[in-house]
């Protein structure tokens, strides 16, 4: 659970998550142990996430100094791969999808080497529902994905994914994108060692207090997404010149 700057929100997620899969674990359904990755915060996070811990001992954290949600969710992976997992996957720590959602992932993996919650199938479930301008913004961007990856994913950026530990053994080495281009590297991987990802229907919940700027975001995205194209071409060299100009821009959007 990667989080940065959310001492507001993650006590309720944590609350939330940890009644769940206790239940769960109660009743022998699955074991299961819950990683904050902490990253560049400058709040109080991880104090709110120590004082769950006390309450519940399958909690853990790092604090890492670096941010990024690519990277927070990647060295979670690197961690949770030296212990005996089985399924190894992250989620928003807004409690965007909540416990149960989380759980219809791990239901549906069955035989497939991943499960990812998509909030555009028509079983899915918007709470409230996104406005025309970011509906228009996302099926902008899923078709810009679709084309240039070749991705059989209509949402490859809900916050909200589960893989077995071998699938990551596999694809962790090949990860390069920490930002917003993250999940999409992630998909392309798996797509590149032939691995079969379920999208599954989820209900999604929009939070209050979330840091996503619509018209900024999506700019962001798609320079994002140009860059990882370009990497994951032959023109990779390409990159070496026009990133000090992406950089820039970055720098202006994130003011």
């Amino acid at each position: 659970m990667p989080a940065y700057n959310e001492e507001k929100r993650i006590g309720d997620t944590l609350e939330e998550f940890s009644s769940f899969f206790e239940k769960l674990r109660k009743n022998k359904k699955l074991d299961y142990s819950l990683l904050v990755v902490i990253n560049g915060t400058t709040d109080n996070t991880e104090k709110v996430v120590k004082n769950h811990i006390k309450k519940n001992k399958n909690i853990h954290f790092i604090n890492l100094p670096k941010g990024g949600k690519g990277y927070a969710v990647i060295e979670g992976f690197k961690l949770a791969l030296k212990d005996k997992n089985d399924f190894i996957g992250f989620v928003d720590a807004d409690l965007a999808t909540p416990p149960e959602q989380y759980w219809r992932l791990i239901k549906n993996i069955s035989d497939f080497d991943g499960a990812i919650a998509n909030r555009y199938l028509p079983e899915s479930k918007i709470t409230p529902p996104f406005s025309f301008r970011r509906t228009l913004v996302s099926i902008t961007f899923n078709l810009l994905v679709r084309s240039l990856f070749m991705l059989p994913q209509t949402d490859t950026q809900c916050g909200a994914k589960v893989f077995t530990a071998n699938t990551l053994r596999k694809i962790v080495p090949d990860m390069t994108i920490t930002e917003w281009a993250f999940d999409i590297d992630l998909l392309y991987a798996c797509k590149k060692h032939n691995l079969q990802i379920k999208s599954v229907p989820t209900v999604w919940y929009e939070k209050e207090g979330s840091k996503l700027r619509v018209g900024r975001v999506s700019i962001q995205m798609f320079l994002a997404v140009i860059q990882l194209r370009i990497l994951r071409s032959r023109f990779s060299k390409i990159l070496k010149i026009i990133k000090p100009s992406i950089s820039l821009i970055y720098k202006a959007l994130k003011k």
